[in-house]
């Protein structure tokens, strides 16, 4: 069986990714969860990691012999692995888009990320109000995926980005997770596509774990003492 090495639900948006891929695929696979203690080289996190891959870091895929790293491989893999699932569109330009989509999230948002980490537990719209009056490139990160998510589904009629669930879902999911978070002025149309994401099975059962964690980490939470 396959087995998914990672980080802690409530804040690894990498991880969430090809956690909630697979799970909403109907793909199994044995979930193993190494806790951020600290990413320093002595953490238990990072020798926990020793000797699985070199970058020590997760999400980590392991099928066999074989070990994946870095979410976007984990997914190609994924999808050549298990072609019946369609997680990428049929259609050969809906394709490259997708992966286009997928390849912008995956090396940029600096902004999104570092002013709003993923904490799902967490409801901060006053700290997503005060990013949103002082951080320009908070707005314009949020303005680009505004623009992304309402031209695709648009364009493939929804009611996911290209129709039916896929990668490119899966992808966006913890940038669903983020807007709620902090509360973080979205239209209509991406509000729903953010509701429908939430409700889908995979992302809700990544939740449930994420709400059972209950560890407080002071690092990932800069904004807060405490819960």
């Amino acid at each position: 069986m396959l087995k998914l090495y990672i980080g802690n639900k409530n804040y690894s948006s990498w991880s969430m990714r090809p956690w909630v891929l697979m799970r909403q695929a109907g793909i199994a696979f044995e979930e193993v969860m190494v806790r951020f203690d600290s990413f320093d080289a002595g953490s238990d996190f990072k020798r926990a990691l020793q000797g699985l891959n070199p970058v020590g870091k997760v999400p980590v895929l392991v099928d066999g012999d074989l070990v994946i790293w870095d979410t976007l491989a984990i997914a190609e893999y994924l999808a050549e692995r298990f072609p019946e699932k369609a997680l990428w569109p049929a259609d050969v330009k809906a394709r490259a888009r997708a992966r286009s989509v997928c390849a912008e999230m995956h090396s940029g948002f600096g902004a999104l990320r570092s002013t709003c980490p993923m904490n799902i537990e967490a409801t901060l719209p006053e700290v997503g109000a005060l990013a949103w009056r002082d951080k320009p490139a908070l707005r314009a990160d949020v303005a680009r995926i505004e623009a992304m998510w309402s031209g695709l589904l648009q364009q493939h009629g929804g009611p996911l980005l290209f129709g039916a669930f896929g990668i490119a879902d899966a992808y966006f999911a913890p940038v669903c997770m983020r807007l709620r978070t902090y509360g973080l002025p979205v239209s209509d149309t991406v509000r729903a596509y953010v509701d429908r994401v939430a409700a889908l099975p995979g992302v809700a059962a990544w939740t449930d774990g994420a709400l059972a964690e209950r560890d407080f980490l002071d690092f990932e939470e800069p904004y807060r003492l405490r819960r």
